[in-house]
């Protein structure tokens, strides 16, 4: 499609999403949906197009097969680089009657086939209105308003937002934060580099929760809970780490490279979300920090973070103990596991019972503020 093409197509989905605009709690009601495939249908751009065609039919479906299949098989066959759909996420709330293209990137063979997913590192190349918010870095299968992911649906990470993130908010906190020559390996790499650690990062991420003990989706409703949601995040983001500094077979500099991008990204720029409220990510880097401060990974020390050369050990020590717990759920009631995690959890991080929520740490919180990130 020719930029221009795009564009035309483009105006025409933000229209349609203004007119829908309000319109939330009917995505479902089959007459909406009647109407919407319609007026799809008689835009004089997007209604031709396949993606578009295939919603069409999922929408006028909806009542008697809520599956959106014709459009997440389309999406799923990479046929043309399109997605379009109706979204209903709580987390994404920009999201409505979206569009967009993407560019696939390129990633290491050995990378994708030891750690195989349904990960799909992309660059955006044209989109919709919803999907210009900062916090939609991803696109997952239940986004769309069937609520469901398949096995074979595909998961989409925004690579070009990850980059952006980086450069706004990580590397200003590495210069500011860091002792000098703890990130080496960062230090003055260009986008494309950032680019390719992003897309090593997500593919990692995902390969990783769908393995262990306590494998997601498997486990979802256990790790529901804001600290628990956290700490899976950490699961598989120290055994990531450990992937990137122990895989024989992984190119050794982009494997540290990563490995670099991943510690810095968990523990520095999740750690300043979402104050005063920490969202589950925040809730993680805290959890980390402290692990690390308190068994000798780290320090804080004249308003620097340090690493200590015995970080990785204590990172496979930290991933150790929450597979010990894990390991549980298999002679245990869930509800015990489920308890067990928590405490873990509530160990390393500061809990007010009275807010019924988690405190930052002071010092990211100046950070926050000094930085404005």
């Amino acid at each position: 499609m020719s930029h221009s093409t795009a564009s035309d197509v483009i105006d025409e989905v933000n229209a349609l999403r203004e007119k829908i605009k309000g319109s939330r709690g009917s995505f479902r009601d089959q007459s909406f949906l009647d109407q919407l495939a319609q007026h799809i249908a008689e835009a004089r751009n997007l209604g031709r197009l396949p993606i578009a065609e295939a919603l069409i039919e999922d929408l006028r479906n909806y009542s008697s097969d809520p599956r959106l299949a014709s459009v997440k098989t389309h999406i799923n066959d990479a046929r043309d680089h399109h997605l379009f759909s109706l979204f209903d996420a709580s987390y994404f709330p920009s999201l409505s009657l979206e569009y967009l293209t993407y560019e696939t990137l390129p990633t290491n063979p050995h990378l994708a086939t030891r750690y195989a997913s349904n990960t799909m590192p992309v660059n955006i190349t044209a989109a919709s209105k919803g999907f210009e918010s900062r916090v939609v870095v991803a696109l997952f299968p239940e986004n769309h308003i069937d609520g469901l992911q398949h096995g074979d649906d595909l998961i989409f990470y925004f690579i070009d937002k990850f980059v952006e993130r980086h450069n706004r908010i990580t590397r200003k906190m590495i210069d500011a934060v860091m002792a000098d020559g703890s990130f080496p390996l960062l230090q003055g790499v260009d986008d494309r580099t950032v680019e390719q650690a992003s897309s090593w990062w997500v593919r990692l991420h995902e390969y990783h929760h769908r393995h262990g003990d306590m494998p997601i989706p498997d486990f979802l409703s256990v790790k529901k809970l804001k600290p628990l949601a956290g700490l899976e995040e950490l699961r598989v983001d120290v055994s990531a780490m450990l992937v990137c500094l122990n895989d024989p077979e992984l190119p050794a500099h982009e494997a540290r490279l990563a490995y670099e991008y991943i510690l810095s990204e968990r523990l520095l720029r999740y750690a300043v979300e979402g104050i005063p409220r920490p969202n589950y990510d925040a809730v993680a880097s805290q959890l980390l920090f402290n692990y690390l401060s308190e068994h000798g990974g780290i320090e804080l020390r004249d308003g620097l973070i340090r690493l200590h050369a015995e970080l990785p050990a204590v990172l496979a020590e930290f991933l150790g103990e929450i597979q010990r717990i894990e390991q549980q759920i298999h002679t245990t009631p869930v509800e015990e596991v489920q308890k067990n995690l928590l405490t873990f959890t509530n160990q390393y991080t500061d809990y007010d019972p009275e807010a019924k929520d988690y405190r930052h740490i002071p010092f990211f919180a100046e950070i926050k503020e000094r930085l404005g990130v």
